[in-house]
């Protein structure tokens, strides 16, 4: 191994008590600035403002630095959370938050040694001819390196940060608690669901082994496919903590973004119809819409899937349900629209009759473009916006207290993602008939 320095390089807090300890101290650390702050505010007699007290850019330093520098479970949910519309956070909290989806510090070479002397044993670079001890990606659960084995196999081999597993539970009851702090979201909004559904998921994107079985399930997906590539995975070094996979040559889907217009719309086209065939067809879908995972092979033209920790089944009555929803979506109806929305869960029965319009306005408006028989163009349509301002407006109503379920709202995650991707490549795509094909009852998931 080369020699310990690393100017970025930032040891991951490992054990639970020191996690813990990080995360009580950045909350004890900004409720005390929200003290002092509010003490100076009644001094100079101005009205006391929680949101604005909570949210100074002291406190959204403090939250976006100790996150970034604790990883795992707290810096993946708070990820998770900034891809909120603003129903449940404020608009200024989910603008901080979505910060930490560009911020990647990864672990010094000591840490990655003693992690990987744990894993594949004392002397384990003996069995590469290389080894890039600093690594290409790093996110919130892991960090990925290049190698190269004795007989010239090059791999993208993914390490998991120490106690990331082990910290999961702790990690989201403590976010959660910050999330409750006075005006953050509504006193009565019940987040037990969503935070259970938090840990659940990223559990499962905490199982390495499990990834690589996702990995091989889409594999099977995708066999043979003239649109998508995917990495295989390199069974010998594989862990619970350590993924090996083949390393694929690509670029940055960004290297898209002056392409020909045909060459856009047809990308934008093809990500669009894998959401679908995922939800339809496939009875899983893989929710992480970060950029990262999707990168472009020039050669071939195929989109590469890269990360499948995060990976939803879709049960055939949950396929069911979205199905009748899109053929409502087409066809429009106020009593149809909001029978599927009931069954969903969108909506309940507590819900007040202004609320229940509110969100079905809301839904009708979005599902707009689905219903034009021209192409959508995605770079020049606003939607996204007014939506975002739409959900902000809506989350200030604090006398609505609701959260569809957790399982739809990582669903929208991956969707939304997929919308804003074929904004970036400012795509032209015809969206009715793309959905029309899926809406068929025989088109069943297998």
């Amino acid at each position: 191994m080369p020699p310990d320095h690393d100017d970025n390089g930032v040891a991951v807090p490992s054990g639970r008590l020191g996690r813990l300890l990080r995360l009580g101290g950045m909350a004890s650390g900004i409720m005390g600035n929200v003290a002092a702050g509010g003490l100076g505010a009644l001094a100079q007699g101005k009205r006391l403002d929680m949101a604005q007290l909570l949210l100074t850019p002291a406190n959204t330093r403090r939250l976006t630095n100790e996150l970034s520098h604790l990883r795992g479970a707290a810096l993946k949910l708070g990820q998770m959370l900034s891809m909120d519309s603003g129903v449940m956070l404020p608009e200024e909290l989910t603008t901080i938050l979505a910060q930490m989806r560009k911020d990647a510090r990864h672990m010094p070479p000591k840490q990655l040694q003693t992690v990987l002397n744990a894993e594949w044993g004392v002397g384990w670079y003996k069995r590469f001819a290389r080894f890039d001890v600093r690594p290409f990606a790093a996110a919130s659960i892991g960090q990925v390196h290049r190698a190269r084995t004795h007989d010239g196999c090059d791999l993208a081999i993914k390490v998991q940060y120490p106690g990331v597993r082990a910290s999961i539970n702790s990690d989201v009851d403590n976010m959660a608690a910050l999330l409750r702090l006075p005006r953050v979201m509504p006193s009565d909004l019940d987040i037990s669901p969503l935070m259970a559904e938090a840990k659940r998921q990223l559990h499962v994107e905490a199982d390495y082994e499990a990834e690589a079985r996702h990995l091989k399930q889409f594999g099977r997906f995708l066999a043979g496919s003239k649109n998508f590539v995917l990495p295989h995975r390199h069974t010998e070094l594989c862990t619970p903590q350590v993924l090996a996979m083949s390393y694929i040559e690509s670029e940055p889907l960004e290297c898209l973004y002056d392409a020909p217009q045909k060459v856009r719309d047809q990308t934008a086209a093809t990500l669009i119809d894998l959401v679908l065939r995922e939800l339809f067809v496939f009875g899983a879908m893989q929710t992480d819409p970060n950029l990262a995972n999707y990168r472009y092979d020039p050669k071939t033209g195929r989109i590469v899937l890269l990360d499948f920790g995060a990976v939803q089944p879709i049960t055939s009555e949950l396929a069911a349900d979205l199905r009748a929803l899109a053929r409502v979506a087409l066809s429009g109806g106020v009593d149809a629209t909001r029978d599927a929305m009931l069954r969903i869960g969108y909506l309940n029965s507590n819900i007040a009759p202004h609320h229940q319009n509110l969100i079905t306005s809301m839904f009708n408006e979005a599902m707009a473009p689905l219903r034009q028989d021209q192409p959508f163009d995605f770079g020049r349509s606003n939607l996204l916006e007014r939506m975002r301002d739409w959900g902000f407006a809506l989350g200030k109503d604090r006398e609505l207290a609701h959260i569809p379920p957790a399982a739809i709202l990582f669903l929208h995650r991956k969707i939304g993602g997929t919308y804003l991707m074929c904004t970036k490549l400012n795509a032209r795509v015809a969206l009715r008939p793309m959905i029309e094909a899926y809406c068929n009852e025989s088109n069943k998931t297998p």
